[in-house]
């Protein structure tokens, strides 16, 4: 089950970013380009890292569900509180 979650996950991330940026070249303003700031190259591989412990054994249970969702509320503080990671 938790491997269904995460490979629909992946192929939505490998289909909406170039689809993104070919968009952004008829619809933006200016084409977007595919570079990233370090914050949020971090926050992806720690998000990934995270994600593979989490589910390593293929089991679930509530306990898991509580930490990831604690983990994703430590990611939105840290975009709150320190908003350099993302550009403007």
């Amino acid at each position: 089950m938790i491997q269904r979650a995460i490979g629909s996950s992946v192929q939505v991330a490998i289909f909406v970013a170039p689809v993104l940026m070919l968009t952004s070249l008829v619809l933006g303003p200016a084409p977007m380009d595919l570079t990233f700031p370090k914050g949020l190259v971090l926050v992806v591989l720690l998000s990934v890292l995270i994600t593979g412990q989490v589910s390593n054994d293929g089991r679930s249970d509530w306990l898991k569900g509580v930490q990831l969702l604690a983990v994703y509320v430590v990611l939105g503080l840290t975009f709150f509180f320190v908003p350099d990671v993302l550009p403007r």
